[in-house]
């Protein structure tokens, strides 16, 4: 069989006639010798654009006619397309008699098929060129046949049939399948150093789809190797913003991988001093002591979840104001640092604290990225931008987060590791429940230490003398103190400091002030930051607690002093929980010591002398009624 490419005679007396060759990359054309044929009217190109993305295979009638008239073909229909068919043949073989068949239109029980060779259709062509790339084990011989292959593309996938040739599988399947051989010889291209080659076809297929982000992640790399670093991080900006506008979606990892490697390649020589895993974590406190029980639980979650094939992503350490939390995680992740070699970072959260507003997790992932080596005026600005670049940047690494003083869920989520391999220690004065359940983290809850625990405290801050010398002293301090480390800590301050006063003095201070927090500078201040993120009733509810004369307190009791119904005193006593203010066990709500002192201070600063009388009454009441 002869193919459209061979000459073919003309009849008897005619002259040599040239093939006819066919496009279908780009506008729909057919060409013999050096000139274009006239393929008619819309409907009669749209006929020979389907017959030429099928490649040689039949094309339905039905399907022919679906496509020209969608759905309400005219009575018509089908002598309409045959007619288009017998022009389409005098075009390819002119001279062929009327209703004579030819050799390359052929009919077809369901339908019409056009032969054609693969030198006579460029789709053809690209094809085998693209097929001949993936099998070259030469990568740039691979590279250049890439390249000659895609350089066939005229523009869109039969162009001018718009929308038809926008919405119909076979041609949406061809531009498929050009996006798929643009991706793959861009990698080929990036591996053997020769992405020139690829940069006009790389433009041309981002042009036709340009929210495809893999195909724009491949511009941006090809870009960047081929030294314009700036024209790829404008690319990435733009499509960065027409993602967000369009779709309202931020850029994928595939985009953001490209971003990071962009910046990586454009900013190397700013970075090459910042390679260094960074160490961020604060020093150990010099007096820590105790805490084995804790720091082994941590330890053992961690190692059971490796031996279980499990990510330990988080571990939410929590507990009252004052309890010893930053201490306690600071230790810990020293202890754990070993395994976690390509650094520690750290942040301030400032979720309860005088030093600032919260830090918002926009803030602390900026910083995160600051300190792998990305500058402040590269980064994205979008949260959700920002939270991909970080994860992209984590992944493979083996890195320690210690997210201190976290005053939500929200200001972690984002941070937290996306891959195997790292751990976040995230502290906080709230039981964080988004974090266990949403994050996967492990509770942590710290209690105040053991009565031991709590004189390894004082003895490690006095000296083991001074304290051995006074064991009663100091076991009545530790008393006061309600072995909670903050009050240690600040009263052993006071012991050091003023060497000449005996523990038995500051003991008796103590004890004279019971029902005070005199004698504990600076800690109300350490529990203001709880108390000023309850809510105005339940910090009502938190004042007027103190004035129950019992340690434990029940939900109905509890309403009784505030004056409401149990289901508001029952809310009331869950939201100081959830700020470790009150602890609860079998229902009922305790108070540590201190903090009831701190209650009863601001009762007495913010509640008359009336309120608190006929909370007292209330109470009075409530219990005689039982």
């Amino acid at each position: 069989m002869s193919s459209l490419m061979e000459e073919r005679r003309a009849p008897a007396g005619g002259t040599m006639m040239a093939a006819t060759r066919f496009s279908i990359l780009g506008p729909v054309r057919a060409r013999r010798g050096d000139g274009d044929l006239r393929l008619g009217g819309r409907q009669q190109r749209l006929v020979l654009a389907l017959l030429l993305a099928r490649a040689g295979t039949v094309v339905g009638l039905a399907e022919m006619v679906d496509t020209l008239w969608e759905r309400d073909p005219p009575a018509s229909a089908v002598n309409v397309v045959h007619r288009y068919i017998g022009t389409l043949r005098r075009l390819i073989e002119p001279g062929l008699p009327v209703r004579k068949v030819g050799s390359h239109l052929i009919r077809h029980a369901a339908g019409y098929r056009l032969r054609v060779a693969e030198d006579s259709l460029d789709l053809l062509r690209f094809r085998a060129l693209a097929a001949a790339a993936r099998r070259c084990d030469d990568p740039e011989q691979a590279v250049r046949r890439y390249a000659e292959a895609l350089s066939l593309w005229q523009g869109p996938c039969a162009a001018g049939l718009e929308p038809v040739s926008q919405n119909l599988p076979v041609f949406v399947a061809i531009e498929a399948e050009r996006a798929q051989i643009v991706r793959d010889a861009a990698d080929t291209a990036l591996r053997a150093g020769r992405e020139r080659l690829l940069l006009p076809a790389l433009r041309q297929a981002v042009e036709h789809s340009p929210l495809d982000e893999a195909l724009q992640a491949r511009l941006i790399l090809a870009l960047a190797a081929t030294g314009r670093q700036a024209e790829a991080l404008e690319i990435y900006q733009q499509v960065r913003h027409r993602l967000g506008d369009e779709l309202g979606i931020d850029p994928g990892p595939e985009l953001l991988d490209a971003y990071e490697r962009l910046l990586r390649r454009r900013l190397a020589p700013r970075v090459a001093a910042s390679v260094a895993a960074p160490a961020q974590l604060p020093p150990d406190h010099p007096f820590f002591t105790g805490r084995s029980d804790l720091l082994g639980r941590a330890e053992r979650l961690i190692e059971e979840d490796r031996r279980h094939g499990r990510p330990t992503v988080a571990l939410a350490v929590d507990g009252m104001p004052g309890v010893g939390k930053t201490t306690i995680a600071i230790r810990l992740a020293h202890r754990l640092a070993p395994a976690y070699p390509d650094g520690q970072l750290y942040a301030d959260l400032r979720g309860f604290s005088a030093d600032g507003p919260l830090l918002s997790a926009g803030e602390v992932l900026r910083g995160f990225l600051a300190s792998l080596g990305l500058p402040q005026e590269a980064l994205p600005a979008q949260l959700h931008a920002l939270a991909g670049l970080f994860r992209s940047r984590m992944s493979g690494r083996r890195m320690l987060l210690l997210l201190d003083n976290c005053g939500n869920f929200q200001q972690v989520r984002h941070v937290l590791p996306g891959t195997p391999g790292s751990l976040a220690i995230v502290t906080s004065r709230v039981r964080m429940i988004g974090l266990i359940t949403a994050g996967g983290a492990h509770p942590l809850p710290v209690a105040p230490p053991s009565a031991h625990e709590a004189r390894e405290i004082l003895a490690h801050r006095l000296g083991a003398g001074r304290v051995a010398a006074e064991p009663r002293a100091a076991e009545e301090i530790i008393e006061r103190c309600g072995r909670l480390p903050l009050a240690i800590a600040l009263t052993a301050a006071r012991a050091v400091t003023q060497p000449a006063v005996t523990l038995a003095d500051i003991a008796g201070e103590l004890s004279s002030a019971r029902n005070s927090l005199d004698g504990f500078a600076g800690l109300p201040a350490a529990f203001s930051w709880s108390y000023q993120a309850l809510t105005p009733p339940t910090a009502r509810l938190f004042r007027l607690l103190a004035l129950h004369p019992g340690p434990e307190v029940s939900v109905e009791a509890a309403a009784a002093l505030a004056g409401t119904e149990p289901r508001s005193a029952g809310s009331g006593l869950a939201e100081l929980a959830t700020h470790m203010l009150v602890q609860v066990r079998g229902g009922r709500s305790r108070m540590h010591d201190l903090l009831r002192a701190y209650a009863r201070q601001l009762s007495e600063e913010f509640d008359t002398a009336v309120e608190r009388h006929e909370a007292r009454t209330r109470l009075l009441d409530f219990s005689g009624d039982r």
